[in-house]
């Protein structure tokens, strides 16, 4: 799995490659009017890739961390429920002690 996800990435670096070396050109870009800006079609491309996954990333923020909270809880759950069933089988395991003579 690993050699093909290798494979893979080469083959789309060699498409994405390609694609900038046939796109050179200068292009406008108008954000609001009278707002333009002038560069080349493949870098104004990877900025918007970029801050795409940027804005992804931190969409993406706030739910990894609420799971890794929550897996958090859980362990700390876990572990103490392993502790007090390790205690109630050592219990279980160890013979009863008499009970004490008071002298009255």
């Amino acid at each position: 799995m690993k050699i093909i996800s290798r494979i893979l990435s080469i083959l789309l670096f060699v498409v994405f490659f390609g694609f900038a070396l046939q796109n050179k050109d200068s292009v406008n870009l108008q954000f609001f009017p009278g707002t333009t800006m002038q560069g080349p079609l493949v870098l104004f491309l990877l900025g918007f890739f970029v801050f795409g996954a940027i804005l992804g990333v931190l969409a993406m923020a706030p739910a990894v961390f609420r799971h890794r909270r929550n897996a958090t809880k859980t362990k700390k759950a876990l572990t103490s429920m392993q502790k007090e069933q390790e205690a109630q089988r050592l219990a279980e395991s160890q013979a009863p002690q008499p009970d004490s003579i008071k002298n009255i």
